[in-house]
């Protein structure tokens, strides 16, 4: 249950991931537009992003919860 103190999960349900038109989340959209390679190489990339710049940000650790997110994603694609 959500009370009004709680706070967005930035890494599993960023809101701003979730404005979701014909009911379609962001990623899913950008797994169908590929190549289950290419999508492959996506994640691969994304990861990079996250763990290249969490020492530069406010939170760090949200941005490796963000990479480790990716990373079960590719896992998830890979044991597929």
């Amino acid at each position: 249950m959500s009370g009004p103190d709680d706070k967005p999960d930035m890494v599993n349900s960023p809101p701003h991931y979730n404005v979701r038109p014909n009911g379609i989340e962001c990623i899913d959209a950008i797994e169908a537009s590929m190549s289950k390679q290419e999508f492959r190489a996506y994640l691969k990339g994304t990861i990079i992003k996250y763990v290249w710049r969490h020492d530069h940000k406010h939170n760090p650790l949200t941005d490796l919860d963000k990479a480790l997110w990716f990373i079960n994603k590719l896992r998830d694609n890979v044991e597929d």
